[in-house]
């Protein structure tokens, strides 16, 4: 069975580093032989959900929470640090005991 793993990684839809870093992280973790998840990817493109309003980043958020339980391990990206939607994430999962792996995937750049 493929380990599935939801993404936390520094996001906003209109930093253009940050969209770039997400998709390293996403590429990483398949690399890695892994069954990603990247919801604040998923959630926050143009015609779902708008994260500049603070009902539907709650809204998308606890949608995303509610495939925490599916998932084998939180994998957290750190190379730019940790947002505060990266910290909600990891909570929750430290909440439901669910594994989290800190990872940097520019380290040996």
């Amino acid at each position: 069975m493929t380990k599935r793993v939801i993404i936390e990684s520094p996001f906003n839809g209109k930093n253009q580093r940050n969209k770039t870093y997400a998709r390293a992280c996403l590429q990483d973790s398949i690399m890695r032989g892994e069954s990603p998840l990247a919801f604040h990817m998923l959630y926050t493109q143009k015609g779902v959900l708008n994260d500049d309003d603070p009902t539907q980043r709650k809204l998308g958020m606890d949608a995303a929470f509610d495939w925490y339980e599916c998932a084998h391990a939180v994998v957290v990206y750190e190379d730019y640090g940790v947002s505060y939607g990266m910290a909600q994430g990891i909570e929750h999962a430290k909440k439901l005991g669910i594994p989290i792996e800190r990872r940097e995937i520019f380290k040996d750049a």
